[in-house]
């Protein structure tokens, strides 16, 4: 043995070198054969071993950060419920407070002609779902209010729970004298839309008409969209025309009642006078002296006098 065989002879055995183990056969060693080679360690193997021994080190790690932020995000979620409830309790509390005003309020509304139809039509999201039909039958519109008395959170943290109420004046197109929509949450926790069922007088109907091209001296030169008077008779959730009343127009209608048309800009360069414009006789006059008055002798006279 020069040292570079990987066993060596000792007292008639064999005694295996670092990496690499063989069968200590006698017989075959004195034969001058070869051991059988049966397994072997390297440094590779160590190297899949160490790598192994990393990973599910890390893996253990990672397992334990993430059971520690679940049990986190339980608990900022029980604080978020628990927010929610108080911040309900807050809110029905001061809805209550505010019903005297509200009612007060629609008081004085009543006594101000075409007050809500002419705030829905200056709320530029509302008057978008507005058709020609609708604008001529809120001419009638007496009253609107919005009622959120029992108000809830539903399980997306949606405050839900409110009744909207469209007052008429006797009108040509229908028999009822209050239209109602209103949004509320079952045992269940599940929203539930209803509204009123109108009762169309004959021929009268708007939801049933075709949508109708609007005239060149209004606003939009869109299509009219689907009668504004199918909301009522609608069940889907979210309810977003309910919202953009309750949320929006509700709170302070009178910002909608004054505020201005929406202006359109005029390029005046394209605009043509006539010839006898009076802008031009204007300009004329602006531009000669003043007339000179002469007196006559009787006005000589009276100066003399």
């Amino acid at each position: 043995d020069n040292g570079t065989a990987p066993y060596e002879l000792i007292n008639g055995g064999v005694r295996v070198r670092p990496a690499v183990q063989y069968i200590t056969d006698h017989d075959s060693v004195m034969a001058g054969r070869k051991p059988m080679k049966v397994a072997k360690l390297d440094a590779a193997d160590e190297e899949v071993e160490r790598t192994e021994g990393e990973e599910q080190e890390q893996n253990d790690e990672q397992q334990q950060a993430l059971e520690q932020v679940i049990t986190i995000q339980n608990e900022l979620n029980r604080l978020n419920e628990q927010a929610s409830e108080e911040i309900l309790h807050v809110e029905q509390k001061y809805n209550k407070l505010r019903q005297p005003h509200f009612q007060k309020r629609s008081e004085l509304f009543s006594k101000i002609p075409d007050f809500w139809v002419t705030t829905l039509l200056n709320n530029p999201n509302f008057s978008e779902i507005l058709g020609e039909d609708d604008e001529n039958v809120l001419q009638y519109l007496e009253n609107l209010t919005v009622d959120e008395s029992e108000m809830k959170f539903d399980e997306l943290d949606i405050r839900s729970g409110y009744k909207i109420c469209f007052h008429f004046k006797p009108n040509p197109f229908f028999t009822n004298s209050v239209l109602v929509k209103e949004v509320s949450l079952d045992s269940n926790g599940e929203c539930v839309v209803r509204g009123t069922d109108i009762e169309w007088k004959p021929g009268m109907d708007i939801t049933s008409r075709e949508p109708q091209t609007d005239q060149k001296d209004r606003k939009r030169p869109h299509e009219d969209p689907q009668s504004f008077f199918l909301w009522f008779s609608s069940t889907e959730s979210p309810d977003d025309i309910g919202e953009l009343i309750k949320d929006d127009i509700w709170p302070n209608p009178l910002h909608y009642f004054l505020s201005q048309d929406v202006s359109v800009d005029v390029d005046t360069e394209d605009v043509e006078y006539p010839e006898d414009a009076e802008y031009e006789e204007e300009e004329e006059e602006e531009g000669e002296p003043d007339e000179v008055v002469e007196l006559g002798e009787d006005d000589d006279d009276e100066d003399e006098g």
